[in-house]
């Protein structure tokens, strides 16, 4: 049997696999951007980024793992967030917190991704699961581990829904006067009630 015989139907050399990975994770956002999880399929996603959908299924599996895998790297930026919240005192954690993942959402390269995948999730349940799954354990539960307090992940989970929820209505649905709104002024607002949640007893 000859290597190239051998060698599994659409899978590129060593070399090219970053590029490939690359290549059709970036695909499979813009899918899932512009058709929404439902209609979008490997087969497309494997057209878009010019390879055999054979390739798409040995790097990620399923359609739902390919659009995990598109979260991870949507969503990598923001989960750092933990580590804003161990950085200092619990006295500032709201404002660090929010800061933080406000300063996400209001850089151009890392909202684009965010607002393609968070289209898929606001619109499909099986995608909304995928979304939740992530942000619970890389993210949510992280930021409970340094909350010393009973309900901590209730208390993570009531803070980022109070950040969350702020940002979607700014940049994804767009509200006005949110969304023109001056960005200090903002975190002004949002970071005491954030700082409450993760702190008061």
């Amino acid at each position: 049997m000859t290597g190239a015989t051998a060698r599994r139907r659409g899978r590129p050399p060593r070399t090219e696999s970053a590029d490939t990975r690359d290549r059709i994770l970036t695909a499979a956002r813009e899918e899932f951007s512009e058709r929404g999880y439902e209609k979008t399929s490997v087969r497309g996603i494997a057209k878009a980024a010019g390879v055999d959908s054979a390739l798409v299924h040995h790097y990620f599996g399923t359609k739902e793992q390919v659009f995990e895998a598109a979260v991870a790297v949507a969503f990598a930026p923001a989960l750092d967030a933990p580590k804003a919240v161990a950085e200092g005192s619990m006295d500032a954690v709201g404002e660090r917190l929010t800061r933080f993942v406000f300063g996400v959402w209001e850089n151009p390269t890392t909202r684009a991704p965010l607002l393609a995948i968070l289209r898929s999730a606001v619109n499909n349940e099986t995608a909304a699961a995928v979304f939740r799954r992530l942000v619970a354990s890389q993210l949510l539960r992280r930021v409970a581990d340094q909350v010393n307090l009973p309900d901590a992940e209730l208390r993570a989970e009531l803070a980022a829904a109070q950040i969350v929820g702020t940002a979607m209505m700014r940049y994804v649905i767009k509200l006005e006067p949110l969304a023109s709104a001056d960005l200090e002024q903002i975190i002004a607002r949002v970071a005491p009630v954030v700082q409450s949640h993760l702190t008061q007893p």
